[in-house]
């Protein structure tokens, strides 16, 4: 009888404690509270506090905290990349447009050409003369177009018929000229210089378009003929006719005209007496065009 009587004591002592406490989450974190703080007895008071601040639910991690912040400077640095990509675009889309009037005072291949002789210590001189399409003979002309783009008055400035032949070419390891358009040669020539990219080849493939349309296809031509490389340091057919026949290109004849249209893929290589077969193949071609 008298260990009954102390159990049933108990219970009610358990239970009135329960009811003055409440089964409330404020309560029970205070127990864990009071449980966590006889944990940490005994600990040095810097391990103490560090052990607290670890277990505080909002205590972030720092690679927590760094994450966000190199997300934000990614995403900050790739729209600042993107504006300024689309501002040199724009510029030089406006190029264009101002090119339909303004002879160029130089190009990209140009300066690179320059740098390159800096660079390597070896002395330049640059030879480039820029004259109206009238002063470059038909016959000049035609060689050009039969050479590098016979396509030239069909095409909007891509050929893809060209294009997939040269393709076909590489595959072949027969290849005998790119696929490139006089217009996207130009374009190359005036803004990209001649190294090789996909960013390259994408602004190039932008910007084609938009020099058929604001050029022309004659100003596209005269552009093209005064710009171009034809050997170190000589750019555009006049420049090209007096280095290598001692006479302005309005004077160059159909042989004249094949031979340094023979040596525009490789400027820095090629030279026009030794261009024999070439031009016998731009001849031929120019006669089927029936030039």
């Amino acid at each position: 009888m008298a260990r009954r009587s102390h159990l049933s004591q108990c219970k009610v002592t358990s239970c009135n404690s329960a009811d003055r406490r409440g089964d409330y989450p404020e309560n029970v974190a205070e127990e864990q509270g009071t449980q966590g703080s006889s944990a940490t007895e005994g600990l040095s008071p810097l391990a103490r506090t560090s052990l607290e601040f670890e277990t505080q639910p909002w205590a972030a991690t720092p690679a927590q905290t760094r994450t966000p912040q190199r997300k934000s400077w990614a995403r900050r640095l790739a729209e600042w990349l993107a504006l300024g990509l689309a501002g040199l675009w724009l510029l030089a889309a406006l190029s264009l447009v101002a090119l339909r009037w303004i002879d160029p005072p130089t190009t990209a291949v140009h300066m690179e050409r320059r740098v390159q002789s800096w660079i390597n210590g070896k002395p330049y001189r640059e030879r480039y003369e820029f004259v109206p399409l009238n002063q470059i003979s038909l016959d000049f002309q035609h060689a050009v177009i039969a050479a590098e783009d016979a396509r030239f008055y069909q095409h909007h400035g891509f050929d893809w018929q060209a294009i997939e032949i040269a393709a076909e070419g590489d595959m072949d390891g027969k290849r005998i000229r790119g696929g490139s358009t006089i217009t996207q040669q130009l374009v190359k020539n005036l803004f990209f210089g001649t190294g090789r990219s996909f960013l390259r080849k994408g602004a190039e493939f932008t910007l084609v378009p938009v020099a058929e349309f604001v050029l022309g296809k004659r100003r596209i031509l005269e552009l093209y003929l005064n710009v171009v490389e034809w050997g170190p340091g000589i750019y555009g057919a006049e420049a090209a006719s007096r280095a290598y026949y001692a006479t302005p290109a309005r004077n160059i004849g159909r042989d004249q005209g094949a031979r340094l249209a023979a040596i525009l893929p490789l400027p820095l290589k090629r030279r026009p007496n030794r261009m024999d077969h070439y031009s016998e193949i731009i001849l031929e071609r120019m006669r089927e065009m029936g030039w």
